[in-house]
């Protein structure tokens, strides 16, 4: 096998469980689906809100969705935790 061969080759292989694409407040989103989110590093609720909704202020739909999970702080997320997005 040559080098041409592997360099055509080597477009037709995928990686099996690729990990999707993601953007959140460094442009990565670490969402697993419509309806949630996975907090990264340097995010808020503000930034998540205005990634997702397009509008910072309505961090506080998703705090009160959430609030179990977070706690009393709303200011102390933290990388991993995996929000629900409610619909506004």
């Amino acid at each position: 096998m040559g080098l041409m061969d592997f360099l055509n080759t080597e477009g037709d292989k995928k990686p099996v469980d690729a990990p999707q694409p993601a953007a959140g407040a460094d442009g990565l989103f670490g969402s697993t689906d419509a309806n949630t989110y996975t907090v990264v590093s340097g995010d808020s609720l503000s930034k998540i809100a205005k990634n997702h909704y397009g509008d910072g202020t309505k961090w506080h739909q998703i705090y009160e969705a959430n609030k179990d999970l977070i706690g009393n702080d709303p200011d102390l997320i933290e990388v991993g935790q995996v929000l629900t997005l409610p619909s506004i």
